[in-house]
C-alpha cells in the first residue's frame, strides 16, 4: 500500500507506434499505472513518466521513435524527475543500445515484461537506468481483465486509435509468431507463438460488453495458429482458433466479432466457413499476400503459392461473397525484378482488394533478408510502390462506388457537431452529415450510401417508404 501513496498523483503519458497488438499494450500499461495512482494525460511536457512504446517492423515507425526520444531529451532537461520509458519491438530488439544513444531513458521494457512495469518502475527509483528484455520460449500470457477508460490511447498520427472507440475493443488472444518469414523481426521482438487461455479471453470480452463495448477484435501476430502451441482450454483439450470465434460469438452482448492478422498458409476451409455460419462475424478479413510472384513469397519464406492464396479467395467469395478483403504488400523486395512486381500487379486486378497497405521493403536487423546481396534500387522501390498504390486507390474507389444505393448497418463510433461517424460490418467508414439526428457509439443505424470516396463512404438514415 506506501508504495501506491508514494506514486499517488503522478502524472503518465504514452505514445505508441505500430499495430493494433501494440495499441493493446498501451491500453495495458495504461491500467497496470491508473492502478497505482498514476493519472494520464495527453501532453507529455506535465508527465513524470513519459512511455514510448514502439514498433520496429519498419524502418520509418523506428525512425520517429528516435525522433521523439532527441525531443524527449529536452524535455527532460526543464523536468529532471521525468522518467523515459522505451518499450515494444525496438526496445526487444536493442536493449541497451538505447540507453547508450539515449542515456536519458531510465528504462527498457521488452514486449514480455509490460505486465511487471509498476515493478521496475520501482527498480529505477532504487537502481538507476535498467534494461529489461527477458523473452523466455515458455511464456505464458499473464491473467489481465480490462478497465474501461475514458481516454483513448493516441496513435502516431495523433488521432485515437481503433482501440479507443467505446463501442469497439481489442483483445489479446496470442503473441508472438513462428513463421519466420525473411523480412519480418516479430519472433525475435516478441519470441515463440504462445496462445492465452480461452477462459481468460472469455473473462475479458464479458467484462468489456458489460461495459457497453459491442465490437470486439480478437487479435494475435497469426490468429490461425491459435492453440496449437500450448494448451488453452479447461479442460486441456485441443481448442482451435475457429472453436474460440464461436465460443466468443455466442457471449451475449457481442454484436460484432472481426480478428487480426491471418497467415494464408494456416487458413483451413474450418475457418473461412466461419464466415457462413457465424452471424456476428463481420464480412472483412484481412489476408496479407505480401506479394505477386511466387519466387519472391518462397524467398520471404511465406510457403504458399498465389494459386494456393487465390483458391482460397474464391473459396470466401464462395462462403461469403459480400465479403471485403484487404492485404499487405511488400514492393522491392531483394531480387525482385519487373517480371515479379508485375506479377503482383496481376494479383491486384484478380482479386481487386478492397485495401491494401503497402510498403518498401526496409532491411531489419537481425533478418534473413537483411543478409541478401540482391538489394533493389531505392529509386525503383519508390517508382514500384507509387504505381501499386494508385492502382489501388483506383480500385478501392470502384470497390466504394458499389454500396451506392445500398442499404448498410452502421455502427456509430463518433457524435459530433457535423454528424455522425460509423463503420460498416465490412469495416467501411461512413459519414452521416445530418446534424439532427441523436445517436451514441454503439448504436447500429440502417444508412444508405449516397457517395463515395477512396477511403470511406457518406450516407443519410434509411426511411422505409
Amino acid at each position: 500500500m506506501e508504495n501506491t501513496v508514494n506514486m499517488a498523483q503522478k502524472v503518465f503519458y504514452i505514445k505508441t507506434f505500430g499495430c493494433q497488438m501494440n495499441e493493446r499494450d498501451s491500453e495495458i500499461m495504461a491500467q497496470t499505472l491508473s492502478s497505482f495512482g498514476y493519472i494520464e494525460s495527453m501532453n507529455y511536457q506535465e508527465a513524470d513518466l513519459v512511455i514510448v512504446n514502439t514498433c520496429s517492423i519498419r524502418a520509418k515507425a523506428e525512425q520517429k521513435v528516435l525522433s521523439l526520444l532527441g525531443y524527449l531529451r529536452k524535455a527532460k532537461k526543464n523536468k529532471p524527475s521525468m522518467k523515459i520509458c522505451v518499450a515494444g519491438c525496438v526496445a526487444q530488439q536493442e536493449g541497451a543500445r538505447i540507453i547508450e544513444r539515449m542515456p536519458h531513458v531510465d528504462l527498457v521494457l521488452g514486449t514480455q515484461q509490460i505486465y511487471n512495469l509498476e515493478k521496475h518502475l520501482q527498480r529505477v527509483d532504487l537502481e538507476g537506468s535498467i534494461v529489461i528484455t527477458d523473452l523466455h520460449d515458455k511464456y505464458q500470457i499473464p491473467q489481465f481483465l480490462p478497465e474501461i477508460s475514458s481516454l483513448g490511447r493516441t496513435s502516431e498520427n495523433n488521432q485515437p486509435s481503433p482501440s479507443s472507440r467505446p463501442c469497439s475493443r481489442f483483445v489479446t488472444i496470442m503473441q508472438g509468431c513462428n513463421n519466420y518469414c525473411t523480412y519480418c523481426v516479430v519472433p525475435y521482438t516478441r519470441g515463440r507463438e504462445v496462445s492465452r487461455r480461452i477462459a481468460d479471453i472469455v473473462d475479458e470480452v464479458k467484462i468489456l460488453v458489460a461495459e457497453g463495448v459491442r465490437e470486439i477484435t480478437l487479435l494475435g501476430q497469426n490468429v490461425n495458429s491459435y492453440g496449437k502451441t500450448n494448451a488453452v482450454g479447461e479442460p486441456e483439450v485441443p481448442i482451435t482458433f475457429t472453436d474460440l470465434l464461436k465460443v466468443v460469438s455466442r457471449i451475449e452482448g457481442v454484436t460484432r466479432l472481426r480478428f487480426t492478422t491471418s497467415n494464408p498458409k494456416d487458413l483451413t476451409d474450418e475457418l473461412m466457413c466461419s464466415f457462413r455460419d457465424i452471424a456476428n462475424l463481420c464480412p472483412q478479413f484481412h489476408l496479407p499476400v505480401q506479394s505477386g510472384s511466387d519466387r519472391v513469397l518462397a524467398k520471404m519464406n511465406r510457403k504458399y503459392t498465389i494459386s494456393e492464396y487465390l483458391q482460397k479467395v474464391d473459396t470466401l467469395h464462395e462462403y461469403c461473397p459480400e465479403i471485403a478483403l484487404t492485404t499487405d504488400v511488400i514492393v522491392g523486395f531483394p531480387g525482385e525484378d519487373d517480371e515479379d512486381f508485375e506479377e503482383t500487379m496481376t494479383l491486384l486486378e484478380k482479386v481487386r482488394f478492397h485495401g491494401s497497405f503497402s510498403f518498401k521493403y526496409s532491411d531489419r536487423s537481425g533478418t534473413r533478408a537483411s543478409a541478401f546481396l540482391d538489394k533493389v534500387d531505392e529509386g525503383v522501390k519508390v517508382a514500384r510502390l507509387r504505381r501499386f498504390q494508385g492502382r489501388q486507390d483506383e480500385i478501392s474507389l470502384e470497390r466504394n462506388r458499389e454500396y451506392i444505393g445500398t442499404v448498410k448497418e452502421v455502427m456509430i463510433e463518433e457524435c459530433a457537431p457535423n454528424g455522425l461517424r460509423g463503420r460498416t460490418d465490412t469495416n467501411h467508414i461512413v459519414h452521416l452529415n445530418d446534424c439532427s439526428v441523436k445517436s451514441v457509439p454503439g448504436e447500429i443505424i440502417a444508412t444508405k450510401i449516397l457517395r463515395a470516396g477512396q477511403h470511406s463512404l457518406q450516407g443519410e438514415i434509411y426511411k422505409k417508404d
